[in-house]
C-alpha cells in the first residue's frame, strides 16, 4: 500500500510539471533566454510578453528571464521540453534534437536581412520546422535575427588569404567548426565570455560574432579589425512546450501566435538599425571596418557551400530547404 501511494505521488509530480502555474487567477508563463537586456533575443521575449498580456488584459502573466537566469541554454531547453517552464528563446542548439534546425543558420545562404526575412516568413521556415514539434516536445513560434556574424581580428584582413591559418574562436557547433575548416582556419571552440581573456593571452587571433556581441564586449578595443563578412545570420526564435501550447483555447492560441509574429517583426525591423549604430560605435571607438571585395565574397560563399554537405548527411529534405530560399532573393 505504501509503495502504491509513493508511486501515485511521483506520477502526480510528473503530471504537474506540464500544467500552468496560477497566481491570483492569473496564468504564469515563464520564458527563459541567454542574452542580456538590450540584445535582440531579450527584446523579442519582452515584446512577446507585452503583446500577450495586453491582448489578454493580464489574464496571462508572462515573465521573462534573460541572461541565463534559469540556467544555461541546454538546461532551460530541457525545462521547456518537460514543461517545468512554458517557453524559451534559443537558436540552433535545438539541432541536437532535430538536425534540420541547424539550417536556420546555413552559412552564406542569405544575400541580405530582407532576403532572410522573407524566407523566415515563408516556405523555408516551414520546411526547416516540419516534424520538429513531434520530435522535440516543443513548437517553434517564430524566427528573428540576432545579426550577421562578422570577423574580428588582431591583424588586418584584406583578402581571403589573410584569414588562413588564424586561430579563431568558434561556438562548439559542428557547422561552425566546419566553416572554419573550409576557410583554412584553426577553429577554437570556447564560450563567448572567455574570448576577451583568450585574446589577451594570445590563445586565439580573433573570432566572429554579430555586431550586438562585438559592441557589448567592446571587442573592437582588443581586435580592432572588423571584416564585414556576414557569413552566417544568427537566427533565434521562441519555443513553447507542446502540452501547454496545445492546451490553450483556440482564442488564446491565436493570441500567442499573433504576439510571436508581431514581436519577431519588430526585431526584424530593428536589425538594420542595430547594425548601422554598431558600425558608428566601432568606428568612433577606433575600430577599422573593412568591406570585402567580390573575390573575397566569392571565396566565403565557396567555403559556405562546402559546409552544406553536413546537411546532406542529417537532413532528408535539405535540398528542398536550400532551393526554397531562391524564390525570396
Amino acid at each position: 500500500m505504501k509503495r502504491r501511494i509513493l508511486l501515485l505521488s511521483a506520477l502526480a509530480v510528473l503530471g504537474a510539471a506540464t500544467l500552468p502555474t496560477y497566481a491570483a487567477d492569473k496564468i504564469i508563463v515563464k520564458i527563459a533566454g541567454m542574452k542580456p537586456d538590450g540584445e535582440p533575443e531579450t527584446v523579442g521575449m519582452k515584446l512577446f510578453a507585452k503583446y500577450v498580456m495586453e491582448a489578454t488584459k493580464g489574464r496571462y502573466d508572462v515573465r521573462v528571464f534573460p541572461n541565463s537566469q534559469l540556467g544555461k541554454e541546454d538546461a532551460y531547453i530541457a525545462q521547456t521540453r518537460r514543461g517545468i517552464i512554458q517557453m524559451c528563446a534559443t537558436g540552433t542548439q535545438t539541432s541536437s534534437l532535430f538536425p534540420a534546425m541547424a539550417m536556420l543558420e546555413t552559412p552564406m545562404l542569405y544575400d541580405s536581412l530582407d532576403h532572410a526575412h522573407r524566407a523566415m516568413n515563408g516556405e523555408t521556415f516551414k520546411l526547416i520546422n516540419k516534424g520538429f514539434a513531434e520530435k522535440s516536445g516543443m513548437t517553434l513560434l517564430n524566427a528573428f535575427p540576432l545579426g550577421f556574424r562578422h570577423f574580428y581580428t588582431k591583424k588586418p584582413v584584406n583578402s581571403i588569404d589573410d584569414l588562413k591559418g588564424l586561430r579563431m574562436r568558434v561556438p562548439n557547433i559542428p557547422l561552425y567548426l566546419e566553416f572554419a575548416k573550409q576557410l583554412g582556419q584553426s577553429g577554437q571552440p570556447m564560450p563567448f565570455a572567455e574570448v576577451p581573456a583568450a585574446l589577451d593571452q594570445g590563445t586565439i587571433d580573433g573570432g566572429d560574432s554579430p555586431f550586438a556581441d562585438i559592441v557589448a564586449l567592446k571587442m573592437y578595443e582588443i581586435t580592432p579589425n572588423i571584416t564585414l563578412s556576414g557569413h552566417i545570420l544568427v537566427i533565434h526564435g521562441l519555443y513553447i512546450n507542446n502540452d501547454f501550447y496545445n492546451g490553450l483555447s483556440p482564442e488564446d492560441r491565436k493570441i500567442f501566435d499573433d504576439a510571436a509574429f508581431r514581436s519577431a517583426e519588430d526585431v526584424w525591423k530593428m536589425a538594420a538599425d542595430v547594425e548601422k549604430k554598431a558600425i558608428e560605435e566601432i568606428t568612433k571607438g577606433g575600430g577599422r571596418i573593412v568591406t570585402p571585395d567580390a573575390a573575397f565574397k566569392a571565396a566565403l560563399r565557396k567555403a559556405g557551400e562546402g559546409t552544406w554537405e553536413l546537411f546532406a548527411k542529417t537532413v532528408p529534405n535539405y535540398k528542398e530547404i536550400l532551393d526554397s530560399t531562391l524564390q525570396y532573393r
